[in-house]
């Protein structure tokens, strides 16, 4: 593929990420991407030949890559866990607030719907959040955290995030990201620490 070919791909995907993320799966289709993107009609179906559904999960797959590529640069920054999820907190706030807050997450929009009747997209959902998921837990496990311990914090992290974002389209406001970058700060700096377990109490000797 040339660079041309390149940059109408790549348009493309920016023109369905953009309709997609403010319309939803639903709310999008493909006369709808040509005009976004500014791409011929005929390219689409020439880089995207299984149509829609291929050019959607294209579109989710770049997304959840920069989130991913995103929080493992801040930590790399040298910044712990929690500061990276505030830093992500903020990015989704700032994508709400510039957008009208109908931009939050670059993936939730479209797993709400095809969750339980697009079987393809919804897996390429699943592996977008099991990937942030990964390089939470990662950087956990560098920070002590055990394997399933670290694995579980960062579920809950984003768990707290995503429905953060939802809450904060619904009342138009930033506020719940903000409550819940505190409540993940918290979940991760205030995990207790373990209390050894004690020895058996000694037999009385008769």
């Amino acid at each position: 593929m040339g660079v041309k070919g390149e940059e109408t791909r790549a348009r493309l995907i920016a023109g369905t990420r953009s309709l997609i993320e403010a319309h939803g799966y639903f709310g999008t289709g493909l006369n709808q991407i040509v005009a976004e993107s500014g791409a011929p009609r005929g390219s689409l179906y020439f880089h995207f030949p299984e149509g829609k559904d291929q050019l959607v999960a294209a579109a989710l797959t770049q997304a959840g890559q920069e989130v991913s590529d995103l929080l493992a640069a801040t930590v790399r920054g040298g910044a712990d866990t929690a500061t990276a999820l505030t830093a992500l907190a903020r990015t989704f706030a700032d994508r709400l607030t510039q957008s009208g807050f109908t931009k939050g997450c670059p993936v939730a929009t479209v797993a709400l719907e095809v969750a339980g009747g697009n079987e393809g997209l919804r897996q390429v959902c699943a592996e977008v959040y099991a990937g942030w998921q990964r390089v939470l837990a990662q950087c956990l496990t560098a920070e002590g955290f055990e394997a399933a311990e670290a694995d579980v914090a960062a579920g809950q992290a984003l768990a707290l995030l995503e429905g953060a974002v939802l809450l904060a389209q619904v009342r138009r406001s930033v506020e719940p990201l903000l409550d819940a970058s505190h409540a993940v700060r918290h979940l991760i700096t205030a995990r207790p620490e373990r209390v050894p377990t004690p020895a058996p109490a000694p037999q009385p000797t008769r």
